[in-house]
């Protein structure tokens, strides 16, 4: 995980975000099964978390080292509760550079945190083994009501922080991400909307909840805790137009997610 929380402890919260663990695995577990098998090389879980999904990179690769890439403290400690990491290192995504060349880059829903898009995937294409792959899931949920009733109401409550005139989505269209990968090796890149089932809650909305540990974050973290609780009330008001309850009190939250493949060729092609 990479952004930081300046008033609300500056790091990630591991219990809030592991509340929807579930939900939030399943789309790792359908990027691990796109992957081709490996040559030899590390297996780096970049922007690894709590660590969730590395009980499944080690079983589905055994035989290479497990690296965990992760700059939360929070998330790093309880990584290390997870027996499975041979390795597990403090680093910013945006200028991690692996000390060997790894079989696998694997970074689930955590890329869409660190900018540059547009230099930093051909980095990490570049820094593979021949054979090897960088596979990349992200939310492409930037621009789904959810989101769009934050930034209106940041905005409208908070004029003096918040202006989102010139806010761009910081990952980008399928057909923009073909345009830069494409040339580099063998890409495969597809989209899921996943149908998900929010459980009830006396807490507050549920898609609420589900969102204030990740998408809300850049918010919260500019409020007091006063003005925090003043937005998610409004917030909670405006989700339950957005998105009404089913009779028990649940919410079928629709979630758009961007996965993308590049197979790096296992020899260079002779120079011409």
């Amino acid at each position: 995980m990479q952004e930081g929380n300046s008033r609300m402890n500056r790091d990630w919260n591991p219990e809030s975000y592991l509340a929807f663990n579930d939900l939030r695995l399943r789309p790792a577990l359908d990027l691990l099964s796109a992957i081709p098998a490996l040559p030899n090389g590390d297996v780096i879980d970049l922007g690894c978390g709590a660590g969730t999904v590395g009980p499944a990179l080690a079983s589905r690769f055994q035989g290479h080292r497990l690296v965990g890439i992760d700059l939360s403290d929070a998330m790093l400690e309880k990584a290390r509760r997870v027996p499975c990491y041979d390795r597990l290192e403090r680093a910013d995504i945006a200028g991690w550079v692996p000390d060997r060349r790894p079989a696998l880059i694997f970074s689930n829903a955590a890329l869409q945190w660190v900018p540059e898009h547009g230099c930093l995937l051909p980095g990490l294409f570049n820094a593979l083994a021949p054979g090897g792959v960088v596979a990349i899931q992200m939310p492409r949920q930037h621009h789904a009501p959810a989101q769009e009733a934050m930034r209106a109401l940041a905005q409208a409550l908070f004029p003096d922080r918040f202006d989102f005139s010139g806010w761009q989505a910081p990952v980008a269209s399928p057909e923009d991400y073909a345009l830069l990968l494409s040339p580099l090796g063998t890409l495969s890149l597809w989209e899921t909307t996943y149908f998900q089932r929010l459980d009830p809650s006396s807490d507050g909305h549920p898609v609420r909840l589900f969102s204030q540990s990740t998408a809300a974050r850049s918010i919260l973290e500019k409020l007091s805790e006063t003005e925090s609780e003043q937005f998610l009330r409004a917030l909670d008001a405006r989700l339950a137009e957005l998105y009404p309850r089913a009779p028990d009190g649940s919410v079928l939250y629709p979630f758009r997610r961007i996965f993308m493949t590049v197979l790096r060729q296992s020899a260079e092609p002779p120079s011409s």
